[in-house]
């Protein structure tokens, strides 16, 4: 396939660049304000620039800036949704104008769009919430809609906590955890819905050639709490963890953006990837951590 991927400097995008061609597929990047490319656009702008001589098979759509680095003042709300919103919505409607677009569009979202489940298990059956992370991921997933009304085969890809020490939650609480001051947050027993970062990409790759549209939880089968997460982490680190973060001080520290990301429970399903035959290398959280090695 010929892929052309957005965001690939990011994260997730950084380890699917190079899976991608392992496996054969050409992977063209959507580079950002250089004009040099064959691909390249300024979603801030609207300008965008697709080579019309290579046909692209499939899209990858992984943008927006991070919403966990700093606290949510309204500025920070709107950056975080416009960024996905504005990109998506260029891009979808851009590659539906092509003369033969591509077959699968692929596009970034969250398991935000449950809001906060608490013990309950939810898939992608399961109705919106009502919390800010779910007025972000709504219109996110709706500004793929000029991609759908095209024909081209749209999958909205919700991720939960991606594990990596490269990058995401699983770095910002290495060192405490590593200095031996990590522990639960909170009460501990909220839910965690996380999946490794091998398992992220071998996810996508698998949704790149079945037939599967709408939205697709990128989530391992075992969510698991808060408190038994720090458990485990601390176990592969070696260390104890008896330092809780109290309520409280999550609050006072991070607002409404650590009431709903530290606090706020997620027990989300990958019930898509289970039925269409997906395998998961790694089904419980101390699989993960042996794997990437902390």
């Amino acid at each position: 396939m010929n892929v052309l991927i957005s965001g690939a400097s990011g994260l997730i995008g950084s380890a699917l660049v190079p899976y991608l061609e392992a496996q054969g597929h050409s992977v063209f990047i959507l580079h950002r304000n250089n004009k040099n490319s064959r691909f390249n656009w300024d979603p801030a702008t609207g300008h965008i620039q697709l080579d019309a001589d290579i046909h692209l098979d499939a899209v990858i759509n992984l943008n927006g800036v991070n919403i966990g680095d700093q606290r949510w003042t309204p500025k920070r709300k709107q950056q975080i949704i416009q960024s996905r919103t504005h990109s998506t919505d260029l891009l979808a409607r851009s590659i539906a104008k092509l003369p033969t677009p591509p077959t699968v569009f692929l596009s970034a979202s969250a398991i935000g769009f449950y809001g906060d489940t608490g013990s309950i298990a939810v898939d992608e059956t399961s109705p919106a919430g009502s919390n800010f992370l779910s007025q972000v991921v709504a219109p996110w997933e709706q500004a793929t809609l000029p991609a759908q009304a095209a024909g081209i085969r749209t999958v909205l890809m919700r991720s939960g906590v991606v594990i990596t020490p490269n990058g995401g939650a699983l770095k910002k609480m290495l060192l405490p955890f590593k200095l031996g001051l990590g522990g639960k947050v909170g009460s501990g027993a909220q839910y965690m819905s996380w999946i490794s970062l091998s398992d992220e990409i071998r996810a996508m790759a698998f949704l790149l050639n079945n037939e599967v549209s709408g939205p697709v939880n990128l989530t391992a089968p075992t969510p698991v709490s808060n408190q038994d997460f720090s458990k485990a982490l601390g176990h592969a680190l070696n260390r104890p963890t008896v330092f809780p973060m109290p309520e409280c001080v999550v609050k006072a520290l991070f607002g409404e953006m650590g009431d709903l990301l530290l606090l706020g429970s997620s027990r989300v399903l990958p019930s898509v990837l289970l039925e269409k035959g997906f395998n998961f290398k790694h089904n419980c959280i101390d699989d993960a951590f042996r794997f990437e090695q902390l």
